[in-house]
Formats: structure tokens, C-alpha cells, sequence
């Protein structure tokens, strides 16, 4: 019978550490989830999106996208994605695979390149129209290595219009 009861003590005791251990992991694991929260990341944006220039296979647009670090070391940038639309249809998408990294305590300006066939810009003859410019959103999706935290993704969208060339631009 005293055997019974010491065992019951036991248990019971090994279970109030339990959950003492995981109350004390509860708080830990907010805690950190708390610090990785308020953590200064990356900021971007695209500054500016143009014509770049024409080639047999299309025509080349050039986005300069900036990105600040505010660490003190160097980011490296995993990725760039981006996809290019217009009237409502995605024209051109690609990835660029390792572009480079983010400079430390600096902001960084990138250049993605983007390349939309001629038989798309032939197809988009109503959205051209009288003025000759495409109205497009270009969607970006930075995704660079935060030491820590891993692969983290910078989300970014601009919309506008970009001025089609015209003879003169292709033979300038």
C-alpha cells in the first residue's frame, strides 16, 4: 500500500515539472517570436521602370528597384521574381537567380530586366492605342537569406504606363 501512495506522489510531482518545463518553453518561444518580430528587415521599392531597348526577340524594360539594409553586415539576395502585366493578362514573368547581395548599413539599387516579346506587345494593339504607352503593374518578389530568421520575402508592386519606343528610340 505505501508503495502505491509514493508512486502517486511521484507522478504527480513529475507532472507539475512538466508543466512547469512547458509553461517556461511557452514563454521562451514568445519571447523570441516577440524579438524576430520587432527586428528591423530590408525595405524596397521600385523607383523607376523604362524602356530599355529593342531586340529581335522584344523589347527590353528596365526596373531599378531600391533596397535598404539596415544591418551593418552584407544580405545575401536569394532570388529575384517578378511577373509583368498589362491589360489584365501577365506578359512576361522570370526569376533571376542570385543577383548579389545587399550592401551593409546601405541601400542598394538593383536593376531587373525584363523582356516582352513583340508578338505580346502586338496583341495589346487596344491598350496602346492613341497615346502609345502600356499601362502595366510589374509584381516583384525579393527573397533574400536574414541571418536567424532565413529566407524572408519582400513583396513589391508598381503600376503605370511605359511610352512604347518609337523609331527614333530603336535607332539612337
Amino acid at each position: 500500500m505505501k508503495l502505491n501512495v509514493s508512486l502517486g506522489v511521484i507522478g504527480v510531482s513529475v507532472l507539475l515539472g512538466v508543466l512547469k518545463m512547458s509553461e517556461l518553453l511557452d514563454k521562451a518561444k514568445n519571447y523570441v517570436v516577440e524579438k524576430v518580430t520587432n527586428m528591423p528587415k530590408p525595405e524596397a521599392s521600385v523607383t523607376d521602370v523604362d524602356f530599355k531597348g529593342v531586340s529581335r526577340e522584344g523589347v527590353d524594360y528596365l526596373a531599378k528597384v531600391s533596397v535598404s539594409n539596415p544591418y551593418s553586415t552584407p544580405i545575401p539576395i536569394c532570388e529575384i521574381k517578378y511577373s509583368f502585366k498589362s491589360a489584365g493578362r501577365e506578359i512576361a514573368s522570370g526569376t533571376i537567380p542570385d543577383p548579389g547581395s545587399l550592401k551593409g548599413s546601405d541601400t542598394t539599387m538593383l536593376d531587373v530586366q525584363v523582356k516582352v516579346p513583340h508578338s505580346i506587345l502586338l496583341s495589346l494593339a487596344r491598350d496602346i492605342g492613341a497615346d502609345w504607352d502600356i499601362d502595366y503593374q510589374l509584381d516583384l518578389s525579393l527573397i533574400i537569406d536574414l541571418p536567424v530568421i532565413g529566407d524572408f520575402t519582400i513583396p513589391l508592386s508598381q503600376k503605370g504606363e511605359i511610352k512604347l519606343p518609337t523609331f527614333s528610340d530603336m535607332w539612337a
